[in-house]
């Protein structure tokens, strides 16, 4: 899919991003910028403030598993100057799937972390209130993760989805 009509180019942001941040940008696209986790918090407050960009709004923010990692993307929008950006951070392994907090910088964060972390089970270090949001405490797994159920010959998740029973959809 081609980007929005004003979604600015990923090498622009990054190369901006990294000559202000140096070592933040792991990788430029076409039509997003791939951030170290560690310094994510510090290149959205940048993007957050800087004239050039000014992504006040933080309008999705999102998760991804690809078997082997996942990633966390963030949409940034200008309201001032019409324009979006796309962020992405990604983890190292399935087994610790963390990345820092982005509710010191959008206040709009902590209920789209907190939805990530419920469906997709990535946590948000230095959250203020990290705990599912659709599902109950103690609900086994991830419903969104690829390996939440058993599909013969590719993952371990479970047989099926908790309380079910053939023909009946109660608790």
């Amino acid at each position: 899919m081609p980007p929005g009509p004003r979604q600015l180019g990923g090498e622009r942001v990054g190369s901006a991003l990294e000559a202000a941040l140096p070592g933040s940008v792991v990788e430029s696209h076409p039509e997003w910028v791939v951030v170290s986790p560690g310094r994510l918090v510090e290149a959205l407050g940048w993007l957050r403030d800087s004239e050039e960009f000014d992504a006040a709004q933080l309008s999705n923010l999102c998760a991804v598993d690809y078997h082997s990692y996942f990633e966390v993307i963030y949409h940034l929008q200008s309201l001032d100057l019409n324009h979006q950006i796309v962020l992405k951070a990604r983890t190292t392994s399935r087994e610790d799937v963390a990345v820092p907090s982005a509710c010191s910088v959008y206040r709009g964060a902590l209920l789209q972390e907190r939805e990530a972390y419920d469906l997709m089970g990535v946590r948000f270090d230095g959250h203020p209130d990290l705990r599912r949001l659709f599902l109950w405490e103690g609900y086994p797994g991830h419903p969104l993760r690829k390996d939440f159920l058993q599909v013969e010959g590719h993952h371990p998740g479970l047989p099926r989805f908790p309380f079910e029973e053939p023909g009946v959809q109660s608790r």
